[in-house]
């Protein structure tokens, strides 16, 4: 933070993890600043008259985003306030804090008055710490109201931690200028993150297009589609990054959808290319500490795999499983149910691992095509889109074997597969190296915007000499 000066003197907070802060600040208590701190209630689930027509915010964990809540996505009725004394409505303003499980020190602002289920605290408006700059405050020791949480799988913290918690902070009005001085240039970091962001979608657009048109139209309309150079290589195509034939004509595919594609291609069913398709095992397994990797649908990543998993099962029972379902080296693997369903991962190490149900596994015909190929080929927009229409025609909005094998997908001849599959590693990973460096400088922005809020509210920066802007231009202009 070298852009800011520190406070002329400091003193011991009385807090290990904070250590000192400027000798003119004080601690408060949250249960002493607030008026309150209190959480919600569930109404009854099951009984609409609690909720229909309901006109209360009530707030859930879900709706809490570092965010101003304006709207929840339930609302509840008079009656249910009336019966349930614990469903009280806080006023506009206050801070809620998320108490359970993956989302706690979550926060949100009430941007009108609201009331919450169980899982959230809530300390209203203070005469002594500033409703924003609590926020920050709260935002900057997350970690540390994460330590305080209890519980194994699921673990919590409850308000009685939270309103024992003690907030290093300077007079009223300095805690106005810190949280004013933090909107501010939190904001300008924001702006910077969402460039980035946007970057990364363009990029990801244009990554599935290259893709895309490669799997579908060949490489006959890009430049510099040319095999007559010194890279060409022998029959196979190893070392060709482009089609024998750059000039190669255009057929009518027979598929509306699909349009036109190069003349020699083949329009087929994926289970041509295969030479099994099948899917994972169907039953919960005995897990144990060490033995064979037991992998989900949450392993298989775009292309690669994850085998650092807490799952395994012993390696009798492994082998046995992988009787029926036994990836390899160059195989397809595709997600089937769950919100990654359509994903596809090929299998590039030569680790022996077990499946679960939520994945099958396409075993490619080697000699016929190239198993990259293949896997760029699934991963085109209309193998995905026909994944996603054989999904939402399943009650259970799976993906099933019959689906993975009727898939209408294009057959060049390998030579071309082979062509085609080099271009794109050369041109997606390009693309890819772009979307890392563009998620470094969010990681960079990140950290630098937790290091800022956390200086300010800490007292390890002063600001109080800060001024906006526009505030900057008036005093230019007298």
């Amino acid at each position: 933070m070298g852009r800011y000066r520190a406070y002329p003197e400091y003193k011991d907070s009385g807090v290990e993890w904070l250590g000192n802060i400027p000798s003119d600040w004080d601690m408060w208590k949250i249960a002493h600043a607030c008026p309150y701190v209190a959480s919600g209630t569930t109404p009854k689930s099951d009984s609409d008259f609690y909720y229909i027509g309901g006109e209360n915010l009530w707030v859930t964990t879900g709706e809490l985003r570092e965010n101003i809540v304006t709207d929840t996505q339930k609302k509840v009725t008079n009656q249910a306030l009336i019966d349930m004394p614990t469903l009280r409505l806080h006023p506009k303003g206050s801070v809620a804090i998320a108490m359970y499980g993956a989302t706690i020190g979550r926060l949100g602002i009430f941007g009108s008055r609201a009331t919450t289920n169980q899982a959230c605290c809530v300390m209203p408006p203070s005469k002594v710490l500033h409703n924003k700059y609590l926020f920050y405050w709260l935002y900057a020791t997350r970690q540390e109201i994460i330590n305080l949480s209890s519980g194994g799988g699921q673990p919590n913290v409850n308000q009685e931690k939270i309103a024992s918690l003690k907030v290093s902070s300077p007079n009223f009005n300095t805690q106005s200028l810190i949280a004013n001085f933090l909107d501010h240039e939190t904001a300008k970091i924001d702006t910077l993150i969402e460039k980035q962001q946007q970057l990364i979608k363009l990029l990801k657009e244009k990554r599935q297009a290259v893709i895309s048109h490669a799997v579908t139209k060949g490489l006959t309309n890009l430049p510099g589609a040319n095999l007559n150079s010194s890279s060409a290589a022998g029959p196979k195509g190893e070392g060709r990054d482009s089609p024998s034939n750059p000039d190669a004509p255009m057929r009518d595919s027979g598929v509306e959808w699909l349009g036109e594609v190069p003349e020699g291609w083949g329009i087929v069913r994926l289970k041509r290319l295969a030479r099994k398709i099948t899917d994972g095992e169907h039953i919960s397994p005995t897990f144990t500490e060490e033995g064979m990797p037991f992998l989900s649908a949450k392993d298989i990543r775009e292309r690669t795999i994850n085998y650092d998993v807490d799952k395994f099962v012993v390696l009798e029972d492994g082998y046995k499983f992988r009787r029926r379902c036994n990836p390899d080296v160059g195989d397809i693997l595709i997600v089937s149910r769950g919100a990654t369903i359509g994903r596809v991962g090929l299998v590039e190490d030569d680790i022996v691992f077990c499946l679960l149900g939520s994945v099958i596994l396409l075993k490619p015909k080697k000699n016929y095509v190239d198993p990259v190929f293949v896997y760029y080929m699934l991963n085109q927009d209309l193998a995905k889109e026909q994944f996603f229409l054989a999904s939402q025609a399943s009650a259970q909005q799976a993906i099933y074997l019959v689906d993975v094998a009727e898939l209408i997908v294009t057959l060049p001849p390998l030579v071309e597969q082979v062509c085609i599959r080099n271009h794109l590693e050369k041109q997606v990973g390009k693309i890819d190296n772009l979307i890392k460096e563009a998620e470094k400088v969010i990681n960079l922005l990140q950290e630098r915007r937790t290091a800022l809020i956390s200086a300010a509210v800490t007292g390890k920066i002063d600001v109080r000499d800060w001024a906006a802007p526009e505030q900057h231009n008036k005093e230019d202009a007298a």
